[in-house]
């Protein structure tokens, strides 16, 4: 850091993105405070990004966070993308709020509930899939038992 002002603009700013980075409910608030963070290489920045890239749920996050450290020439592994089933129980989660709707209900209807209900969950397949998340969660919703 240069002098006191740096210093200062960049306390500001990392308290902010440091919420933003951590903000478990929203991938793309995530993977925007992960590549803002990549303007001030610090050892604060380092860790966070270090953070986000050993444990964000999402892959585009983890990424992001890898390209940043390497380039700053840290010593990481880049992330593996994990397959099959990300949240464990999924089937079983998406089971229950099936049968909590009524039995017309639509596949929107359905996707709703499952973003209120799970914000969480809805967060983590919607980042890891990316643009095919409605045609996948619409084939999970219409492969579910209701029995």
């Amino acid at each position: 850091m240069e002098n006191n002002e740096t210093q200062q603009e960049f306390t500001e700013v990392y308290e902010q993105l440091k919420v933003a980075a951590n903000r478990t409910s929203d991938w793309k608030t995530r993977l925007a405070a992960v590549n803002e963070l990549g303007a001030w290489k610090n050892q604060q920045t380092i860790d966070l990004l270090t953070h986000r890239l050993n444990n964000d749920t999402v892959y585009a996050v983890q990424e992001a966070a890898y390209r940043t450290l390497q380039e700053w020439g840290e010593n990481v592994q880049p992330p593996v993308r994990k397959e099959g089933e990300l949240v464990k129980g999924l089937t079983k989660i998406l089971v229950r709020i099936k049968k909590s709707l009524p039995a017309d209900h639509t596949y929107n209807d359905f996707r709703e509930k499952l973003r209120k209900m799970r914000v969480d969950i809805y967060d983590i397949y919607e980042g890891n899939k990316g643009a095919e998340f409605d045609q996948w969660l619409e084939q999970k919703w219409a492969s579910l038992s209701t029995r």
